[in-house]
């Protein structure tokens, strides 16, 4: 088969950036997700069974059937997925992502991302905050009591909240983002603010109580990463927009289970590349080591698949506070990032760099040619399940994912 590979991927990251994702609603998950089911829980990274789950990956399992009703106890809970009860499917395969293990289950409330350029739509689950929360493994009565209240009480006035406002677009949030101090991944303070305020006005008229009002406006400014999860499903939105282009050598999904990290290409399909996922560098919360820490684990490298987070670190040098690192390191990333990407992005920007665009699209071919792999910006898991972050930093992909990518593309491609 003759394809001319760089006009694949000049469509194919054209797509990505042209892209428009607008949050339009909230829905729950066993309404809204395409082959969602009620036995059914979506994880973060390529498919994996619970035998070879991580520790945090089995915690968040564990909470979510809590959280459901359908098990009682651990123990109950790890009965039902050891006896095939439970179906465990990623949750790039229905749409979607979720942050660290990413676990959704039916009734969890979900954000609805459409892109207005292609018709095309994402899911992701609502941010829990820092510290014990389900992403990473806790399943304590703390965790699972506030997930009762984000979703009994929380998510029924930010659908009406979300719905009022008329949607709010997640592309403009992020470029603006990007000029404040953000880039999108670990660093989501203003963003966080911008949608915030945006949802405010909204949230005040759709809430039953002024008190209830007080105590949703609260739990989102708090929560420096409130903006995460729907900025992940705008990356998805962008990132499935740019798969599927015939010849394309783009990556489409960066991914990671906490055991696996795998890739998906926009010329190959819904095949998965998979190799054992780093532990990543990083700064540690007081009394933990990287002795505690899981494998990388999360679907937000999504974001890093659109060109912002770690690719976008010269925009948010403050970020090495919480991952380490100086500041010139910040920049010094992004600028490696230029050089396994196919182009800079027209619309997200970093002031520093003179307003350049942002490394967007990343090509196998060019990692695999320069020996430069991804850089991510990530929180750390510890390895056991229940005691939730411990950490955050960065990890690089394996290279092998890429060179079992590029290979498939030439056996394909006949090159």
């Amino acid at each position: 088969m003759t394809v001319d590979i760089d006009r694949a991927n000049a469509e194919a990251v054209e797509r990505m950036m042209e892209a428009r994702p607008v949050l339009v609603g909230l829905g729950t998950a066993r309404d809204v997700v395409p082959g969602m089911k009620d036995n059914m829980l979506l994880h973060a990274g390529p498919p994996i069974t619970w035998e070879r789950a991580s520790g945090p990956m089995r915690g968040a399992i564990i909470g979510a059937l809590i959280f459901e009703g359908l098990a009682k106890s651990p123990e109950e809970a790890e009965a039902m997925v050891k006896a095939g009860e439970i179906i465990l499917e990623p949750c790039h395969e229905h749409q979607a992502v979720g942050p660290m293990a990413g676990v959704t289950s039916p009734s969890m409330a979900v954000y609805i991302l459409e892109n207005k350029t292609h018709g095309n739509v994402a899911f992701s689950n609502l941010n829990e905050g820092y510290g014990r929360v389900l992403r990473y493994g806790a399943y304590g009565e703390d965790v699972i009591e506030r997930l009762r209240w984000m979703h009994d009480v929380m998510a029924p006035v930010l659908r009406e909240a979300i719905e009022a406002s008329g949607g709010i677009d997640i592309k403009t949030l992020i470029a603006e983002a990007l000029h404040m101090g953000d880039e999108g991944h670990n660093r989501n303070k203003a963003g966080s603010l911008i949608f915030t305020k945006a949802l405010a006005p909204h949230v005040a008229k759709a809430a039953p109580s002024s008190d209830v009002a007080s105590d949703i406006l609260r739990f989102l400014g708090d929560n420096a990463l409130t903006v995460l999860n729907p900025v992940m499903a705008a990356c998805k939105a962008m990132a499935d927009a740019a798969h599927g282009v015939e010849g394309s050598t783009i990556v489409t999904a960066m991914a990671r289970n906490g055991t696996d990290f795998g890739i998906r290409v926009s010329g190959l399909g819904d095949r998965w590349f998979t190799a054992p996922a780093e532990i990543p560098k990083g700064l540690y919360f007081s009394g933990f080591s990287a002795e505690d820490a899981n494998p990388d684990i999360g679907d937000s490298t999504i974001t890093e698949t659109a060109g912002i987070g770690g690719f976008a670190m010269a925009a948010a040098p403050a970020i090495v506070t919480f991952v380490s690192g100086t500041p010139q390191d910040a920049i010094n990333t992004t600028m490696e990032m230029y050089e396994i990407t196919a182009t800079e992005h027209k619309y997200f920007t970093i002031p520093y760099l003179d307003f350049r665009g942002t490394p967007t699209g990343i090509d196998v071919r060019k990692v695999v040619e320069t020996g430069i792999t991804p850089r991510v910006n990530t929180g750390i898991a510890h390895k056991e399940p229940g005691v939730g972050q411990i950490g955050a930093g960065l990890v690089r992909p394996p290279m092998k994912v890429f060179e079992e990518a590029l290979l498939a593309f030439a056996e394909k491609y006949g090159f």
